[in-house]
């Protein structure tokens, strides 16, 4: 028996402060959202070593299913600030990516509610548009159009 061996990609998770407001932006990229749940008890506390946690979620998918996005903002204890504005080469993980159908109307949707993008819309060799868009709290979103 070897190394563990991946089956999937699952999700990503994201602990934000303003939930609602992090799923509207999300939201309007074109994710779905499921409903809030809220996760407490032994496993949560297990998992992210911190006893007493309660948590809510809500759950992101792109039309059709598969890998998802988990928004969690922690109701105790209270969240821990981050960096709201990192630069692209602070270490860690940088964005989460998401192919779209127009960038432009994309980017548009985020602008309406307040976030704009960390540098311009670039085009990579005929074949991507691609922009950061820096959403709520500091997340930043890359999103792509196949343009060739």
């Amino acid at each position: 028996m070897g190394m563990g061996q991946v089956q999937r990609f699952d999700h990503v998770g994201i602990t934000v402060a303003d939930l609602e407001g992090a799923v509207a932006f999300f939201e309007a990229l074109g994710l779905e959202a499921s409903g809030s749940q809220f996760v407490e008890g032994e496993f949560i506390d297990t998992v992210c070593g911190i006893p007493g946690s309660r948590t809510e979620i809500v759950g992101l998918s792109v039309p059709g299913g598969g890998t998802w996005l988990e928004v969690a903002r922690f109701v105790t204890p209270d969240s821990v600030p981050g960096l709201t504005d990192p630069p692209a080469n602070q270490l860690g993980i940088r964005n989460v990516c998401f192919e779209v159908e127009d960038i432009e109307a994309t980017v548009g949707a985020a602008a309406d509610l307040g976030y704009g993008l960390v540098g311009g819309i670039g085009e990579y060799e005929g074949i991507w548009k691609m922009a950061y868009v820096r959403g709520p709290e500091g997340i930043v979103v890359s999103v792509s159009e196949r343009i060739g």
